[in-house]
Order: structure tokens, then sequence, then C-alpha cells
């Protein structure tokens, strides 16, 4: 069970190749996609530790969202802000791996924060987290500057510029760099953590010297970072990075962490991944 649940989020993932891999940019039609009109669905999350009320298509939590969610750190008493939450997983992930937190969820999409703000009742987590319809290139409009203690963030992985967006609005929003650019997430965690604040996202390998480069032009200095590979042979699908604000330059490149062993099965590590301990430092 545990497997067949695992399979069904890699194919969502976002860790593979994007299948759309030709040039210019795709202009959406008007009209509302069927997929769009299916009503969401309710999923156990993280082995039914959560349930999670998601677009039946679309922007759905995934293995690369268990990741996340699973690599952050926090302390008690630690703000926590998800920017472009969706509906919701990596900022209750967070809370339930860490009950001495408070996190806020935000999203440009309105229909995916009320989705979160249900999942929010759901799972009893009303105290501890909130959600808000907001733009993360405005940053004022839902949070004080040098408010938040960490920040994390799933930037959409592809560059609109290169690849076709998917026909479905919300998921193109999510996938591409059509509302916010990588610049734009960056300045708004910077914007948003104190001094010292940490600040954790996975993004597509191919694209990390843009993400490193970045980060350190917004005093977000890399310290940890974890390559995921699909199977060992394979070349990194995405990384999982952790950066300090206002720290000194240097870091860590972690041992590589390898979801799928020779047998095709998932190995420790992934498994791992969905506990409340979350993934050790490597």
């Amino acid at each position: 069970m545990m497997e067949e649940h695992l399979r069904r989020e890699e194919d969502e993932s976002l860790c593979h190749e994007d299948p759309a891999a030709e040039g210019g940019r795709f202009a959406f039609s008007d009209a509302p996609s069927p997929e769009e009109d299916l009503p969401p669905s309710r999923d156990d999350y993280l082995q039914g530790a959560l349930r999670l009320w998601q677009p039946s298509r679309g922007p759905r939590a995934n293995v690369d969202t268990v990741l996340l969610g699973a690599f952050a750190r926090a302390r008690r008493g630690d703000r926590v802000l998800d920017l472009g939450c969706a509906s919701g997983a990596v900022a209750l992930h967070l809370a339930w791996r860490f009950p001495g937190v408070a996190v806020l969820g935000v999203d440009i999409q309105r229909d995916l924060v009320a989705l979160a703000e249900r999942n929010v009742q759901e799972n009893a987590l009303g105290d501890r987290v909130s959600f808000v319809a907001g733009d993360l290139r405005n940053p004022r409009e839902f949070c004080a500057p040098e408010s938040f203690d960490v920040v994390v963030a799933n930037p959409p992985y592809g560059d609109g510029s290169l690849s076709r967006p998917s026909p479905s609005v919300p998921a193109a929003m999510a996938r591409h760099d059509l509302c916010c650019s990588l610049s734009q997430v960056a300045r708004a965690a910077a914007f948003a953590l104190r001094f010292g604040g940490r600040f954790y996202a996975v993004f597509r390998a191919a694209r990390i010297s843009a993400l490193l480069s970045t980060w350190q032009h917004f005093r977000l200095e890399p310290k940890r970072i974890l390559p995921v590979y699909p199977k060992a042979g394979k070349d990194a699908s995405v990384v999982l990075v952790g950066a300090v604000k206002g720290a000194r330059p240097g870091g860590r490149m972690e041992s590589p962490m390898i979801l799928q062993g020779e047998d095709g099965r998932f190995t420790p590590s992934l498994l791992q991944a969905y506990a409340r301990e979350g993934l050790p430092c490597r």
C-alpha cells in the first residue's frame, strides 16, 4: 500500500523531465480546462498522518513536496512562511513535524487557498496554521519585514520562455515562472526573513546555478545542498537547498539521496522522508 502511494506521487512529481520540450510560450485559452471542472480529491498524506484536499489535476502534492517538508528544519517558537503554498501540504507537514511552530501559507490562487483552509480544519491545526491569498511579488501585503524565522518554497521549476506550460492554468502557474520569477521568490524570502533566518527550497537540479546565484544576490547564503537522484546511475532530478540570510559564504554538499534501489523498491532514505523525524543532516 505504501509503495502504491509513493508511486502515484512519483508519477505526479516534477522531479522528472518536462515532457513539453518545445520552445516558445503557450497562449492560454479563456475557456476553463475540463480538468479544472473536476471536484477536488481527499487523499491520505504522509501515510495517513494528514488528510489533504487538493485539485484532481494541477498542482498536487508529490514526492518533491514531501522531500521539502522533510528537509526543512524549525525550532520551537519559530514563525514559518510557506511561499506559494498551493493546498497547504508543506505548511501542514511542518506543523505536524514541529508542534511548537506557527505557520503561514500564501498563494496567489484563491481556490487553492480555500482548499488549504479546508485542510487546516480537516487536520485540526487551526491554532497554529493559517493561509492567506496574496502575491509574493508584493510581500508587504501579507507580512512585515524580517518577521519570520523560516521560509520554505517550491519555486516554479520551468522557465516559461524555454518550455511550453501546461494547458491547465493552475498547473502552469505552479510549474512555470508565469506569475513569479526565481528572483521574485528569493526577494520575498529575503524580505520576510530575520537576519540569520533559514530558507529552504526544492528545485530542478539542471537549474541549480540560477538558483544559487539568485539567492546569493539577496544575501541568502546556501549552507546545505542535497542532490536527489531517481536511481543510481541517473542524473540528479532535484536539489534540496537550505540557506541562511546574511551568513558568510561557504556551505556543504551532502551525500546524495537515491529514491529507488536496483531492485525497484523505494529506498530507506525516501521512506524516512515520510516519518515525523524527517531527513537527517547527511
